[in-house]
Protein backbone atom coordinates (compact mmCIF):
# COMPACT_ATOMS: atom_id res chain seq x y z
CA UNK A 1 0.00 0.00 0.00
CA UNK A 2 1.27 3.21 -0.77
CA UNK A 3 3.02 4.96 2.44
CA UNK A 4 1.32 7.88 2.62
CA UNK A 5 -2.28 6.52 1.94
CA UNK A 6 -1.59 3.86 4.84
CA UNK A 7 -0.51 6.65 7.28
CA UNK A 8 -4.20 8.40 6.17
CA UNK A 9 -5.65 4.95 6.78
CA UNK A 10 -4.10 4.64 10.39
CA UNK A 11 -5.03 8.45 11.45
CA UNK A 12 -8.82 7.84 10.43
CA UNK A 13 -8.68 4.19 12.07
CA UNK A 14 -6.94 6.49 15.65
CA UNK A 15 -9.57 8.88 15.52
CA UNK A 16 -12.36 5.80 15.34
CA UNK A 17 -10.67 4.68 18.39
CA UNK A 18 -10.31 7.75 20.30
CA UNK A 19 -14.07 8.29 19.18
CA UNK A 20 -15.21 5.35 20.68
CA UNK A 21 -13.25 5.38 23.80
CA UNK A 22 -15.04 8.47 24.58
CA UNK A 23 -18.54 6.79 23.69
CA UNK A 24 -19.37 9.50 20.70
CA UNK A 25 -18.09 11.91 18.73
CA UNK A 26 -19.73 15.06 20.68
CA UNK A 27 -18.21 13.81 24.11
CA UNK A 28 -14.97 13.50 22.36
CA UNK A 29 -14.96 16.88 20.77
CA UNK A 30 -16.35 18.43 24.28
CA UNK A 31 -13.14 16.66 26.09
CA UNK A 32 -10.51 19.56 25.88
CA UNK A 33 -7.89 17.62 27.46
CA UNK A 34 -7.53 14.36 25.99
CA UNK A 35 -10.24 13.42 22.70
CA UNK A 36 -10.29 16.79 20.96
CA UNK A 37 -6.52 17.28 21.02
CA UNK A 38 -6.38 13.96 19.62
CA UNK A 39 -8.72 14.39 17.33
CA UNK A 40 -7.48 17.64 15.65
CA UNK A 41 -3.47 16.11 15.73
CA UNK A 42 -4.85 12.84 13.89
CA UNK A 43 -6.73 15.73 11.45
CA UNK A 44 -3.84 17.84 10.52
CA UNK A 45 -1.71 14.77 10.03
CA UNK A 46 -3.81 13.41 7.73
CA UNK A 47 -3.88 16.52 5.78
CA UNK A 48 -0.76 17.12 6.38
CA UNK A 49 -0.04 13.55 4.41
CA UNK A 50 -2.50 14.94 1.39
CA UNK A 51 0.11 17.98 1.43
CA UNK A 52 2.63 15.86 0.64
CA UNK A 53 0.78 13.87 -2.00
CA UNK A 54 0.43 17.18 -3.67
CA UNK A 55 4.01 18.49 -3.24
CA UNK A 56 5.09 15.40 -4.73
CA UNK A 57 2.95 15.75 -7.92
CA UNK A 58 1.54 12.14 -6.94
CA UNK A 59 -1.61 13.04 -9.31
CA UNK A 60 -2.33 9.70 -9.77
CA UNK A 61 -2.94 8.41 -6.45
CA UNK A 62 -4.73 12.16 -5.86
CA UNK A 63 -7.17 11.42 -8.76
CA UNK A 64 -8.56 8.72 -6.90
CA UNK A 65 -9.94 11.08 -4.58
CA UNK A 66 -12.48 13.73 -4.77
CA UNK A 67 -11.27 17.66 -5.04
CA UNK A 68 -13.26 18.86 -2.81
CA UNK A 69 -11.94 16.77 -0.29
CA UNK A 70 -8.45 16.73 -0.25
CA UNK A 71 -9.12 20.35 -0.53
CA UNK A 72 -11.27 19.98 2.36
CA UNK A 73 -8.32 17.92 4.77
CA UNK A 74 -5.92 20.80 3.86
CA UNK A 75 -8.34 23.42 5.19
CA UNK A 76 -9.41 21.81 8.13
CA UNK A 77 -5.73 21.39 8.72
CA UNK A 78 -5.03 25.60 8.09
CA UNK A 79 -8.03 26.70 10.70
CA UNK A 80 -6.74 24.05 13.46
CA UNK A 81 -2.80 24.78 12.90
CA UNK A 82 -3.48 28.60 12.80
CA UNK A 83 -6.96 28.73 14.85
CA UNK A 84 -7.21 25.78 17.30
CA UNK A 85 -9.24 27.49 19.43
CA UNK A 86 -11.57 29.43 16.37
CA UNK A 87 -12.18 26.25 15.04
CA UNK A 88 -15.64 25.34 14.91
CA UNK A 89 -16.61 22.27 16.30
CA UNK A 90 -19.63 22.22 13.98
CA UNK A 91 -17.27 21.53 11.14
CA UNK A 92 -14.70 19.08 12.78
CA UNK A 93 -17.71 17.25 13.67
CA UNK A 94 -19.63 16.55 10.16
CA UNK A 95 -15.59 16.04 9.10
CA UNK A 96 -15.77 13.27 11.41
CA UNK A 97 -19.38 11.98 10.71
CA UNK A 98 -19.11 12.59 6.76
CA UNK A 99 -15.86 12.65 4.51
CA UNK A 100 -13.09 11.13 7.16
CA UNK A 101 -15.99 7.80 6.78
CA UNK A 102 -15.72 8.52 2.80
CA UNK A 103 -11.83 9.44 2.93
CA UNK A 104 -11.66 6.06 4.23
CA UNK A 105 -13.60 4.30 1.76
CA UNK A 106 -11.82 5.38 -1.11
CA UNK A 107 -8.55 4.42 0.29
CA UNK A 108 -9.77 0.33 1.09
CA UNK A 109 -11.05 0.67 -2.51
CA UNK A 110 -7.52 2.08 -3.74
CA UNK A 111 -5.93 -0.73 -1.84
Amino acid sequence: MHKRLSSILQKIENIEKVIKEAGSITKALSDEAIYKPAIMMHMVSIAEQFSKMQDDMDLETLSKFEKDDVRGAIAVRNFIAHDYDGVSMSVVEEVLRVYLPKLKKTILEIV
